[in-house]
């Protein structure tokens, strides 16, 4: 039977790139988001994939919204074999002039609803004895990088909450790992990523370079894929261009 994957976040940016990819690997695919007018443009962007793919809009934020969502997924298109979290946001601000309201709408879409997509996605995975789970961290859960106090304690949340799920849900037959991207060309880095910002990135990266997010299609794939990594689970693989790796880069 043909995978199905979901795809929270799945209609732009490191998401679309996910699903088309997956939808190139034969497989078929769920793109699920909150703006609508994402969804209208990934529909019209993936039309000749036609019964292949199912578009879905919820807000991972709203819980009861992403259980009824994940319940009516399953009935109308088919049971889930892996998940692909990619839902999120960020922000640029000093730790002294966040506030604590926007360090919990952070958390709140990028690490609880991962959890709550993650949670209704391998109940069912779990009761059916295979699945794979795959969140999207950032290189900012894995290095303190400045500006990213909420952005950063969210995404290494997502770490840990990868590593534990993956180990209560071993003995299920799911895996549950996650990718820690570098910089990424994609509208929520265009938006974080002042000029200043962007010229120490390159500088920092050894690659010196941004990566497309095509470029993390094939670590998604991976992960997903059992023929392929069977035996990986509670990983974080970055693909960075060397970002984490680095150390004294030269003159």
């Amino acid at each position: 039977m043909t995978p199905t994957i979901l795809v929270a976040g799945g209609a732009s940016g490191i998401g679309f790139a996910i699903a088309q990819g997956i939808l190139a690997h034969g497989w078929r695919v769920v793109v699920a988001d909150v703006v609508e007018a994402s969804i209208a443009r990934a529909r019209e962007e993936l039309a000749d994939a036609k019964d292949r793919v199912h578009f879905v809009r919820f807000d991972v934020a709203d819980e009861a919204a992403a259980v009824g969502a994940i319940e009516a997924i399953e009935r109308d298109f088919g049971a889930l074999d892996g998940v692909v979290n990619s839902a999120g946001i960020g922000r640029d601000v000093p730790a002294l002039e966040t506030s604590a309201e926007l360090f919990r709408k952070i958390l709140d879409i990028n690490l609880v609803g991962s959890f709550v997509v993650a949670r209704e996605a391998g109940k069912r995975m779990a009761a059916r004895g295979r699945g794979a789970i795959v969140n999207i961290s950032s290189v900012s859960g894995l290095r303190g990088n400045a500006g990213r106090v909420a952005y950063g304690s969210s995404k290494a949340g997502v770490v840990m909450m990868t590593q534990i799920m993956a180990v209560e849900l071993a003995s299920k037959g799911v895996r549950v790992n996650a990718i820690a991207p570098g910089p990424i060309e994609t509208p929520l880095v265009k938006e974080m990523h002042s000029a200043g910002s962007r010229a120490e990135w390159i500088e920092r990266v050894p690659q010196r370079r941004y990566a497309a997010p095509g470029e993390l299609v094939g670590a998604a794939l991976f992960l997903l894929d059992p023929a392929q990594s069977s035996f990986v689970t509670g990983q974080t693989l970055a693909v960075d261009g060397g970002f984490v790796a680095g150390g004294m880069l030269g003159q």
